[in-house]
């Protein structure tokens, strides 16, 4: 199952301003230079945000982006939902467009894509966007200390 731009690009946008929660609006080009996201791109993913519901704006020069939820309250598997709400859930987890699929009904492999499908949303359902900041908090300590102790 592979994880699309857009997806990858919603996902740090929302990083992105968990990582700023407490400082209010985050200007968009802020969040696109802190994440790399192309500025064009990133206004359309902020504006499908919005309406998740995890998401405000606020328009005027204070204005910027910030989550509605605090950063332990929102979880990956929400946001991945909300990004994928338009894929069809007959999708074949293997990525063959089903026009092409000769075994269409008939697939020995469905089982398994649907375990790893629920097996990776377990995962996604278990991860907050706090758990990642804890995460960078803790490679930097890692980074650090390794690099104290090769002086």
């Amino acid at each position: 199952m592979l994880i699309t731009k857009k997806e990858q690009y919603a996902l740090r946008a929302i990083y992105e301003l968990a990582r700023q929660t407490g400082k209010g609006p985050i200007k968009i080009s802020h969040i696109a230079k802190a994440q790399n996201i192309p500025l064009r791109f990133l206004e359309v993913i902020l504006g499908q945000l919005k309406g998740s519901g995890l998401v405000k704006s606020k328009r005027g020069y204070y204005g910027g982006y910030e989550l509605v939820f605090s950063p332990k309250e929102i979880t990956i598997g929400r946001i991945m939902r909300f990004m994928q709400r338009n894929v069809e859930s007959t999708e074949c987890f293997a990525l063959v467009p089903e026009c092409n699929c000769p075994f269409i009904g008939k697939c020995s492999f469905t089982p398994m894509w649907s375990k790893v499908k629920s097996s990776i949303y377990r995962v996604y359902d278990e991860t907050t966007m706090q758990d990642l900041i804890e995460n960078e908090a803790e490679n930097r300590n890692i980074f650090l200390r390794d690099l104290v102790q090769r002086d």
